[in-house]
């Protein structure tokens, strides 16, 4: 499935329609009648009818020109092209985001089902401890060896001093 694209290119003489499929570009002249020729400007190509079709395009920008009579319109081709590219219409990119949403939801809701589950059995779980009264321990006591200094006894500090090793 090739990459479909549709540009049209403006100029003050008229509009072309490109088309841009893999690797092929198909450029179609704004001219209706027939006995249009062509001006590739050093680039080969096919034509048919009103349209000029390049094959293995290499990306590189090209200068094209078709005329009937004495009127002439002009086209700088600067188009990309990819020859692995896929083909994506408006619909299929929609039901891609439409699936991408429904995971997501479906995701969501799992998770939710068992975060949910997980709190009941946690709770609920045979533990050490007895269901009844829930216990709890008292702030630890302060340990005297480490009471702040208060004023009025710094002189039972006054004696210790660091040792040097």
């Amino acid at each position: 499935f090739p990459l479909v694209s549709f540009l049209v290119g403006l100029s003050s003489q008229g509009e072309f329609l490109v088309e841009i499929s893999g690797t092929t570009v198909t450029i179609t002249c704004p001219f209706e009648d027939k006995g249009i020729q062509w001006d590739p400007s050093g680039r080969t190509g096919d034509t048919e009818e009103r349209k000029f079709i390049i094959r293995d395009h290499d990306s590189t920008p090209a200068n094209l020109s078709c005329s009937l009579g004495n009127k002439k319109r002009e086209l700088y081709l600067n188009a990309r092209v990819c020859a692995n590219c896929e083909e994506l219409d408006t619909l299929m990119v929609a039901g891609i985001i439409v699936a991408d949403l429904l995971i997501t939801l479906g995701v969501l809701i799992l998770v939710y089902y068992f975060s949910k589950g997980r709190k009941g059995r946690a709770s609920s779980g045979g533990g050490s401890r007895p269901r009844g009264q829930k216990m709890q321990r008292p702030p630890p006591v302060p340990n005297p060896d480490y009471e702040p200094i208060r004023k009025g006894q710094r002189e039972v500090y006054a004696g210790l001093e660091s040792r040097g090793i």
